[in-house]
């Protein structure tokens, strides 16, 4: 078993006890009645032409095990939106990256109550509209739909779901095969894993062989592997208006100086 398969077997496992039917009606009207998070699409293309930094929040990863264990996710947050980060990432699967829902409401919620807020992914293998809802309740602005995870009939599910909430949809994508799927289903944005989450092998030339088969009016997003300038400068020429870091930022001592280098490229 791959490690992406065993995975997403374990996050079918774990919200099994939590599955109940989720109508749009209901997402709908939750969109309308809590406060509207930022818009994660409209961060991503920036009016000067620069290259978009979501940055991760990571606590540990299957392919570089303890990254920063124990690091407050309000605390990297604040750092990150200090160094000038266009948008977060933030991981909610405990078993595999250390990560809770409660981070991301913990963020969103300072963010929201102090300002300036900044658009959140809610970074996680999403299965089932239940996984939007939570999002939605905990100011995501934003969920992840891996492709090669999913059939097609979950993504559509996922997507309208998302779309009900008012949360925008990153679809990561690994192959021509998938950007198909991903624009089939009207994917706005869409990002290349330059790692093989099969095997965690680590491939920036992904990004400079698919972005540009993206259709043009998608967002193209980079992710992993990014950790130099001449990295964000590989995959901004290959087209990307956004790239995703996480360990690099996370071990940075100054990730304002990192962010600085990707957008000086």
């Amino acid at each position: 078993m791959d490690k992406l398969t065993e995975i997403m077997a374990h996050k079918r496992r774990e919200i099994a006890p939590l599955l109940r039917p989720v109508f749009p009606e209901e997402l709908a009207a939750l969109d309308r009645d809590l406060p509207r998070p930022p818009s994660f699409r409209s961060a991503l293309r920036r009016p000067d032409g620069k290259l978009a930094v979501i940055s991760e929040i990571k606590r540990r990863s299957p392919s570089a095990g303890a990254i920063k264990e124990g690091v407050s996710a309000l605390d990297q947050a604040r750092r990150y939106r200090a160094a000038g980060a266009a948008a977060l990432s933030i991981l909610t699967d405990e078993k595999f990256f250390g990560g809770r829902i409660e981070d991301l409401q913990e963020v969103t919620g300072d963010f929201a109550a102090r300002g300036p807020a900044l658009p959140c992914l809610r970074k996680d293998f999403m299965v089932h509209p239940i996984q939007v809802l939570q999002a939605r309740l905990a100011g995501a602005s934003a969920i992840l739909i891996i492709v090669r995870a999913l059939a097609d009939g979950e993504i559509e599910t996922l997507h309208h779901a998302a779309t009900a909430a008012g949360l925008d949809a990153l679809f990561e994508i690994h192959n021509e095969a998938e950007i198909e799927r991903a624009v089939r289903h009207d994917a706005k944005i869409i990002g290349v894993n330059n790692r093989d989450l099969a095997i965690f092998k680590t491939d920036l030339g992904l990004s400079e062989r698919l972005i540009p088969l993206f259709p043009k009016h998608v967002i193209a997003v980079s992710e992993s592997g990014i950790a130099t300038a001449a990295d964000a400068a590989r995959v901004k020429a290959a087209g990307a208006h956004a790239v995703l870091v996480g360990e690099s930022l996370m071990r940075a001592d100054d990730p304002a100086a990192v962010i600085r280098s990707f957008h000086a490229v």
